[in-house]
């Protein structure tokens, strides 16, 4: 505890219980992310070097401009707070499930229409829409002239940049595969990174969207990967999300989450068919 005070002191700002508190209803109220009190060393590591760009001498100052409805530093407030940790082909499963189960199914159901629609919600850097754009293409040799597209949305705009620009260093590769990686990554001059060839590019739209906000999109999805995103909201919170999910998807299409988070108590429209997949309920 005295090693804590001490930190404290020796600290450029003092975030105060009242600041703190002041940052927890405003992340709740622009992100619907429930901030548990635990997450306070966190919150001063990320906002700290907003207070030293703006040359603000204290939380406070910087949560009257908050507060104030600075539209510019509140996309800042959020890129700071968000959390990103993604990885090509994260949880393996689910791209083995799309590529020998999902997609068959999608030929043959969407036969009629020849359309297939996928969002992937909290994409980070891009990763995981990227991972999903190979997939599909592998596949779509025999499916040339069919309208698909990837929908892959993030309220940080720092991390859609990067996605944007789809280039990673060598090290991100490592769950690619040597196959992967000649097929659909051009080395850089350097040696050190890649870049996503133009043809997964083509298939990826990287919008901005605060899932807290009006969503845009019309028609219906048929398959949303929002894994490792519910995990940060109160359960009414998730309840309200995955309802406006389900609204969007027809009985039968599927909704993809995350290694450690559930629909239990959360959903009665989806029925859980693998592990963490779910189909959309008649209803």
């Amino acid at each position: 505890m005295a090693a804590a005070a001490d930190n404290a002191l020796l600290r450029e700002y003092q975030l105060s219980d009242d600041d703190f508190q002041r940052i927890r209803r405003l992340v709740r109220a622009r992100l619907g992310i429930a901030l548990a009190p635990c997450k306070r060393e966190l919150v001063y590591g990320r906002l700290s070097r907003r207070l030293r760009a703006l040359k603000l001498q204290n939380f406070s100052a910087y949560l009257q401009r908050l507060e104030s409805g600075d539209a510019d530093e509140l996309q800042h407030f959020c890129n700071a707070i968000t959390t990103h940790l993604t990885s090509f082909f994260r949880e393996h499963h689910h791209f083995e499930f799309l590529s020998q189960w999902l997609l068959p199914a999608l030929e043959r159901g969407n036969a009629g229409s020849r359309r297939m629609r996928f969002w992937s919600a909290g994409c980070s850097t891009g990763e995981e829409p990227y991972s999903l754009a190979m997939v599909l293409l592998e596949y779509m040799r025999q499916l040339r002239d069919w309208d698909v597209r990837i929908l892959a949305t993030d309220i940080d705009t720092n991390v859609l940049r990067h996605a944007s620009a789809g280039v990673y260093g060598a090290e991100r590769l490592a769950r690619v595969g040597q196959g992967r990686v000649l097929r659909w990554f051009e080395a850089l001059p350097d040696g050190r990174a890649y870049r996503v060839r133009e043809e997964l590019q083509r298939l990826v739209c990287f919008k901005a969207l605060n899932l807290m906000d009006d969503w845009p999109m019309q028609g219906s999805i048929d398959t949303i990967f929002c894994r490792n995103v519910l995990i940060y909201f109160d359960r009414e919170t998730q309840r309200q999300i995955v309802a406006r999910m389900a609204a969007l998807q027809r009985p039968g299409d599927h909704l993809i989450l995350g290694h450690s988070e559930s629909l239990l108590q959360v959903s009665t429209q989806y029925q859980l068919v693998r592990d963490t997949i779910h189909r959309r309920l008649p209803g």
